[in-house]
């Protein structure tokens, strides 16, 4: 499974660029997406920026990926509504008449 995690740009270079995340600071390749003003949110994967997202949508992915992690530190009483809000909205069934 492939998983991306979002980072926040703080300092802007051509071809990288340090960023901010989940995991600390960390230097980012620029290649696939070109050069983004400090302060954009991106998705990275493997050290490289794969596309750029809205703070809302890196807000969203954090908190699935602090519910994985809850889940694998084999914590038994997980809110799934809180992590995968989007989850239970995508599974229930539409309104009667729609």
């Amino acid at each position: 499974m492939c998983i991306g995690t979002p980072v926040q740009i703080i300092e802007s270079g051509e071809f990288s660029a340090l960023c901010r995340g989940r995991n600390g600071s960390e230097r980012v390749n620029m290649m696939l997406i070109g050069q983004q003003p400090e302060g954009t949110w991106l998705l990275t994967f493997l050290g490289s920026a794969r596309e750029v997202i809205s703070e809302q949508d890196a807000a969203t992915i954090n908190r699935a990926l602090d519910g994985v992690a809850a889940i694998m530190r084999g914590e038994t009483e997980v809110d799934v509504e809180r992590y995968f809000p989007d989850i239970g909205a995508a599974s229930a069934p539409p309104a009667a008449g729609v």
